[in-house]
């Protein structure tokens, strides 16, 4: 696998982990600032005092995951898309059951200097019963 790749890859992880450990400044660090989401709550656009709002106020919080056959694409050398699947685990802030989701994301990535910053995301729920190859 190319470095790029692997380099994005990474960075990925690092972005879920942040979500993990509650770690909101990580995460910003690697925010562009706007950036776009699209889940099943709908399209939003949001700033860093945004994203902390739902990072540290929101009502579910990413207890696990786990990112699979994970995509990298550059459609050209300061622009990267990684899609994958994703297994997580969330719960109700405050509390300790959490629910396992299985999704298709999306995630588009932009260089800034020497560094990656995200700008867009996107989440799709795997339908219930449908083997995802």
């Amino acid at each position: 696998m190319p470095a790029r790749n692997q380099t994005l890859i990474d960075l990925e992880k690092k972005f879920w982990q942040s979500m993990v450990d509650q770690d909101t400044d990580t995460a910003l660090d690697m925010l562009s600032e706007p950036a776009l989401m699209v889940s099943t709550h709908g399209a939003m656009k949001f700033d860093h005092a945004g994203y902390r709002k739902m990072a540290e106020q929101g009502s579910m919080v990413v207890k696990s995951f786990e990112l699979n056959d994970v995509e990298v694409v550059f459609p050209n050398d300061a622009t990267a898309i990684l899609s994958y699947r994703v297994k997580q685990a969330v719960a109700p802030r405050g509390k300790g059951e959490s629910t396992e989701q299985e999704m298709h994301d999306t995630s588009t990535w932009v260089q800034k200097g020497k560094s990656w910053q995200c700008v867009m995301h996107t989440e799709t729920p795997v339908e219930a019963g449908r083997k995802v190859h």
